[in-house]
């Protein structure tokens, strides 16, 4: 059943040629986490923005539940937002902030002392209650910004890049616990990300935003393997890009190599995507339906893969191969034959 409905969302800003959202409609569905993904610029803010309350749309509607929200102040949406900065007010404690939310709610103090200490325990911070922001770590003034937009059990959580303060490894802890959470809550939750490690690891849906526009909305593993555009081919993850020709329908000529994918352009010039784990070395007398002479160029080990880059008829090919294994001997200057299959190939006209 679909939860979030966008329905032409327009938004343009004063002095701007171009929309800062330009007509983007989606469904998302109840208890999905949806990653609105790409770089800064997009519209994904302005998007979240919109939903939230906090911007008001050009065109378009906003329906959550069924309800028409589009024109509603944001305190009557029943939204909970977890910002960038957290947001917290330095002179109340974790409870404190909690609680704020849910006093402009006009909840029952007795009610809302229940609600402020199973919130603070759902992130784990049941013994932090009473400390200040200042006296908690980054990772745990992210949790009680999480507790205090989960307390007045919101009908949509909104999540602006909430990770982007934290270390590398804090932010791989709080965003496996900020995904736990949703999913035992089931609450429908938009997330901002330009991180496609984090949408890709969140989301149940991801929708990959270029110029104000959605590029592609899909599961994680389609975006991943079958970009529907250029620009999301570039954008999430690695590929070798080859220029190409099309010889014929399902053929291709990259280079001096004639390749076979499983969809092609009609005709002319055409670019070929090839991600990096869909290069598999070749041992002697193995066939495959491409297989490409290649020369290693350079060796990149990042402990449990090795990425090879390599020189081929083709062109510039990048290849991993797990470590442990034969092909993660290489080095450089050695020869080795790739093989990769048509229906990996993603091919798009030039």
């Amino acid at each position: 059943m679909t939860h979030l409905r966008l329905e032409r969302l327009t938004r343009r800003f004063p002095g701007t040629a171009a929309p800062a959202v330009d007509g983007i409609s989606l469904d998302l569905p109840q208890g999905a986490l949806l990653a609105l993904l790409g770089p800064s610029g997009c519209g994904k803010t302005t998007t979240l923005r919109m939903i939230a309350g906090l911007e008001v749309p050009d065109e378009g509607r906003i329906q959550v539940a069924g309800r028409d929200v589009t024109s509603l102040p944001p305190h009557r949406r029943n939204m909970g937002v977890v910002f960038q900065s957290y947001a917290l007010f330095p002179h109340l404690s974790a409870a404190g902030n909690v609680a704020f939310g849910l006093e402009m709610r006009g909840v029952a103090r007795a009610d809302r002392a229940k609600r402020v200490a199973d919130a603070l325990a759902l992130v784990g911070l049941e013994g932090f209650a009473a400390r200040k922001p200042r006296q908690l770590s980054g990772g745990q003034q992210q949790r009680v910004a999480l507790a205090r937009a989960l307390a007045p059990q919101p009908d949509l959580l909104l999540l602006d890049e909430p990770l982007s303060a934290l270390d590398a490894k804090l932010r791989e802890e709080v965003r496996d616990e900020i995904r736990a959470v949703q999913q035992r809550l089931g609450t429908t939750t938009v997330f901002v990300t330009h991180d496609q490690t984090e949408a890709l690891a969140m989301a149940d849906l991801v929708a990959v935003m270029h110029q104000g526009r959605i590029e592609q909305l899909a599961t994680p593993e389609e975006v991943f393997e079958r970009p529907a555009t250029r620009f999301v081919a570039t954008f999430v993850g690695r590929a070798a890009i080859l220029a190409a020709e099309v010889v014929s329908p399902g053929l291709l000529r990259a280079g001096e190599a004639t390749l076979q994918a499983a969809e092609t352009p009609p005709s002319g010039r055409a670019e070929i995507f090839i991600r990096p784990h869909h290069l598999r070395p070749l041992a002697d007398g193995v066939e495959a339906a491409n297989a490409l002479p290649a020369r290693v160029t350079r060796r990149t080990y990042t402990g449990d893969i090795i990425t090879l880059e390599c020189d081929s008829p083709a062109g510039r090919l990048l290849a991993e191969v797990p470590g442990g294994t034969q092909a993660a001997l290489l080095r450089p200057g050695d020869a080795l034959r790739l093989g990769v299959e048509p229906g990996d190939l993603r091919v798009f006209p030039a």
